[in-house]
């Protein structure tokens, strides 16, 4: 009895163990050396002289940077504004200029003013830092999405343990109009973290809310069908695709030009991303880019919705099943250690995902 019991304890720390393997793999391969791969920036200046500065910053910097010219400031602003470089230097005799938007990632104009200091340096003037769109002074560093990602994400996979595991009974269709409530009041939790709490957000709440529920209903409804095929392993699988996977390649804490190929392809099209950058475009940048983000979470909605269809389609046959056979009255003593089983089962799956 008591090797049996052992060999169970064994068997749950699979799972634990594996995500201590994952977590580490991920996080610090995504995070602990950042720098720069092929960093878009901008030069501006339209004459041979200002092609030869360009070209001689991208020799210096090899492929951290990619870099291009522009005719004028205005035309190197609105390339920051819509976030197809991460700086723009002004090249002047007297005042060199660098426009950045730290809105749009700090780590990032952190980065191109260490590339450019020195740059401005060799001019014999101080470089000159215009920041285009700032944080709002509530959250200064604009790492504050990155951290409602996380508690939007949690309140979802964790409640993915719970629906899994409480509601074992009910059927996927039950199961999934759950999910969907609860990706309702997530959503919820998120716009009230985001607005009234944090100050994250200061306009379209219900904007941010709506695009909330979207992230947590596909996460919700892809771990409400998977439950069915892979049952107590859904945790583990649940923490790769939105956790291990998913905070990393986000762009909350580094974009992805400042990670490397894994992640930053990732970020094309995961729904971390699409929800932090989407967030970033409704609150910083006119809504500039956010139907594509949103577009990317309804893909992974859609996604969710075809999981739970083939899972509703799986059970159907073994319910029916189960419903036209006889029914077996166990004694009261196998009963209470099934029930002790389904018990034991569900507060170690909530645990886990918690």
């Amino acid at each position: 009895m008591k090797s049996q019991a052992l060999r169970h304890v064994l068997t749950h720390l699979i799972t634990p163990l594996l995500m201590c393997i994952g977590m580490g793999l991920a996080y610090m391969g995504a995070f602990v050396t950042p720098e720069p791969h092929h960093m878009p920036v901008a030069v501006v200046g339209a004459g041979p002289e200002a092609k030869v500065f360009a070209q001689t910053v991208k020799d210096t910097a090899g492929d951290k940077l990619d870099v291009r010219t522009v005719s004028s400031r205005a035309a190197a602003v609105e390339l920051v504004k819509d976030r197809h470089v991460t700086g723009a230097y002004v090249p002047n005799a007297h005042k060199p200029e660098l426009i950045v938007a730290t809105a749009a990632s700090d780590t990032g104009a952190t980065v191109v003013e260490k590339i450019f200091t020195p740059v401005a340096a060799q001019q014999g003037d101080p470089l000159k830092v215009t920041d285009i769109a700032e944080p709002v002074s509530d959250d200064p560093t604009g790492q504050g999405l990155f951290f409602l990602l996380i508690a939007v994400s949690i309140g979802s996979y964790a409640s993915v343990a719970a629906i899994g595991a409480a509601g074992a009974a009910l059927s996927v269709r039950i199961r999934a109009l759950v999910a969907v409530g609860t990706a309702a009041v997530v959503g919820g939790i998120g716009a009230l973290l985001a607005g009234p709490v944090f100050h994250l957000a200061h306009h379209d709440l219900g904007t941010l809310w709506a695009m909330a529920w979207l992230y947590s209903a596909g996460i919700l409804l892809i771990g409400v069908g998977l439950h069915t095929f892979l049952k107590r392993w859904t945790t583990l699988a649940m923490m790769v695709l939105f956790v291990m996977l998913n905070f990393t390649s986000s762009g909350g804490l580094f974009r992805p030009e400042l990670q490397n190929g894994f992640f930053g392809t990732l970020h094309a099209f995961w729904n971390g991303a699409g929800f932090v950058e989407g967030i970033r475009s409704l609150l910083y940048f006119g809504d500039d880019g956010i139907a594509r983000n949103v577009w990317t979470l309804v893909v992974w909605l859609v996604v969710g919705i075809a999981v739970t269809g083939i899972a509703a389609l799986w059970e159907r046959p073994g319910r029916r099943a189960a419903e036209e056979a006889p029914a077996v009255r166990e004694t009261p003593a196998v009963e209470a250690e099934r029930e002790a089983e389904r018990a034991a089962e569900e507060e170690t799956e909530e645990s886990v995902a918690v």
